[in-house]
């Protein structure tokens, strides 16, 4: 090769390899994994467990519940009415710790869709990232999640004071269109560029259509009427893992 054809060479653009796209599978919690929703089974198996004379206090809870069906309540006041009436103002943070554990054991026993913990499995054989995105509170949702070896949690902020659990939640609850932000704010703390990236959601609920519409592959699971409709429509897949209805 002469000199000529030497400097041309050197002077020939390189080939760029583009990093492969990052692989993240995000799952709801309430209905899509579990069986049922969590919240309420959590702060009765917590009264049961530490304080059954709270379940007294239950009635108390009829008004705001009133208030919170004809939408004058938000979700984020009467969970916070909810918490304070189970766990009451200041729960030790040891206490918090092991109570969360026992639920979560409880659900992972007997609380979660076999199907729903089988696809975690494939989606992390695929190579994929798993994240839970839920409504329900760190602090048990976390606890759950590290027993199916989950390790990132987006999920209505827990209050702490002075080493004890408090009722009050931090930043906004979890739910609809906040839900989708703080996913959003998840993948710029993790170094994850949405433009380069392949998301995977699967929920239940019409309300998680801001998340639905953000990722790369909407999955129904377990759909409400709503949300069924709209996955027809869009010709999105659907799972079902509910059993027959009669």
């Amino acid at each position: 090769m002469g000199r000529a054809e030497m400097h041309i060479a050197a002077q020939a653009p390189q080939a760029v390899i583009a990093p492969a796209p990052a692989l993240l599978s995000v799952f709801d919690l309430d209905r899509t994994l579990s069986i049922l929703p969590t919240y309420t089974p959590f702060l009765f198996f917590a009264a049961r467990t530490r304080a059954p004379w709270r379940l007294l206090l239950v009635p108390l809870l009829l008004p705001l519940a009133l208030l919170y069906a004809l939408k004058l309540l938000p979700r984020g006041r009467m969970k916070q009415a909810m918490h304070r009436v189970a766990l009451g103002g200041a729960l030790r943070e040891r206490e918090a710790a092991r109570l969360a554990d026992r639920f979560a054991q409880h659900l992972v026993a007997r609380g979660l869709y076999r199907q729903g913990l089988a696809l975690i499995e494939r989606e992390r054989a695929a190579g994929r990232r798993i994240l839970l995105a839920t409504a329900a509170p760190h602090f048990y949702t976390a606890a759950l999640a590290r027993r199916l070896g989950i390790g990132d949690v987006v999920a209505t902020g827990s209050s702490w004071r002075d080493g004890h659990l408090v009722p009050a939640i931090t930043g906004t609850n979890c739910y609809g269109a906040d839900k989708c932000a703080m996913v959003q704010a998840f993948l710029a703390r993790a170094g994850i560029d949405r433009d380069a990236a392949h998301i995977r959601f699967f929920s239940d609920h019409a309300s998680d259509l801001p998340l639905f519409d953000l990722c790369d592959e909407p999955v129904a699971v377990n759909p409400s009427p709503r949300l069924a409709a709209i996955a027809a429509a869009r010709g999105w897949p659907v799972l079902d893992w509910r059993k027959p209805k009669d």
